[in-house]
């Protein structure tokens, strides 16, 4: 039965489609053609998913060059199931040569940026320079984490779980910053400013205690400890920064991070009775109600009494009560970060791309 069905199905099969200038294409080697950009496709995916766990079982292995191999893989099985699928479909690869031109016509004009960005895409898969995993940064507005280098454009994840797809040519030809290339530690520092007249030291002691209390801190001591530097005197602050070299699970969050030092540092200043200050100007009057110097004067302390002697005895009624202070001491920076890394401890899904992980 299978061999009168097969015979029945042949001259179907061969009935040419398309016959011209010694091209017979066929349904038959249609369909042949398509078969076989499938299998590439099917065992392109199978030796990824394979590299992709053989990777997972060995954690010594680098990940980005993994991804690497995988995609280069990914590229030859489908060149080499596109010439078989050529083949199968009576198009010899020698008569092929009829399209190139066409085809570098078409590179020349509408596939121009197409051929450019997989050309890129090449280049940084073999330059190393920009590797899944890296945190990097093109401009002011777009820091994120490189989660794939696909044919055309690369795929990066800010902080905020946002997905940006930027052409393979703009890390080629534009400048990048690669915040983990060499290193995977950073530093930040943090700016705030104090009132003036109070103890310097006692300013950089706080700020040492802050940075202490921050998890994400990568040494208390050393030669990347933390660091408080006198930085300026302004109209009316002290202005320091706190200088901090960040651990690896942190090294990737900006503002978050940002927020959290600077929420122990109003803490640990508020602690030792620092004031951070206010915009102060100095004001000199010449006449207060027709009256000059120190008579003036008199007359602007004697309203300050009156008016503090006349204040509500419910001034302070509006302070937090203690319960409420309690509930809204949480850091809520340090804890969106904490979240985020112990989510991106958890393995990643087979079909994804590898990631670095400490």
């Amino acid at each position: 039965m299978v061999e009168r069905g097969w015979a029945g199905l042949q001259p179907l099969l061969e009935q040419p489609l398309v016959a011209f200038s010694g091209l017979r294409l066929t349904l038959g080697g249609l369909l042949f053609a398509l078969l076989a950009l499938l299998a590439a496709w099917l065992l392109s995916a199978l030796l990824r998913r394979t590299i992709g766990r053989w990777g997972e079982r060995h954690q010594g292995v680098n990940a980005a060059a993994l991804y690497t191999v995988s995609r280069l893989v990914h590229y030859v099985l489908l060149l080499v199931g596109f010439l078989v699928a050529l083949d199968l479909a009576g198009i010899p690869v020698t008569k092929f040569a009829i399209f190139a031109g066409a085809i570098g016509v078409g590179l020349g004009f509408g596939l121009q940026a197409i051929f450019s960005n997989f050309i890129s895409g090449l280049i940084l898969l073999f330059d190393r320079s920009l590797k899944v995993g890296d945190f990097v940064q093109l401009d002011d507005d777009l820091r994120g984490t490189v989660r794939a280098i696909n044919i055309r454009a690369t795929l990066i994840t800010t902080n905020d779980g946002i997905d940006v797809i930027v052409p393979n040519s703009e890390f080629v030809s534009g400048r990048v910053v690669n915040w983990t290339h060499g290193s995977i530690n950073r530093r930040i520092r943090v700016r705030f400013g104090v009132a003036y007249g109070v103890d310097k030291e006692l300013v950089k002691k706080a700020a040492l205690e802050a940075a202490a209390a921050v998890p994400f801190t990568l040494a208390t001591e050393g030669d990347r400890r933390p660091q408080v530097w006198l930085v300026g005197f302004g109209d009316s602050a002290v202005e320091f920064i706190l200088a901090v070299w960040l651990n690896e699970a942190a090294a990737r969050r900006n503002a978050a991070i940002e927020a959290a030092y600077l929420w122990e540092l109003d803490t640990a200043l508020k602690r030792h009775g620092i004031e951070i200050p206010f915009p102060q100007r100095d004001l000199h009057l010449r006449s207060l109600f027709g009256l000059r110097g120190e008579a003036a004067l008199a007359a602007l302390h004697g309203a300050a009494s009156e008016s503090t002697d006349t204040a509500p005895d419910d001034a302070g009624a509006s302070e937090l009560p203690q319960h409420e202070r309690a509930e809204f001491a949480g850091n809520d920076a340090q804890q969106d970060v904490e979240r985020e890394i112990a989510a991106e401890a958890v393995p990643d899904a087979p079909d994804a791309p590898p990631t670095s992980k400490s």
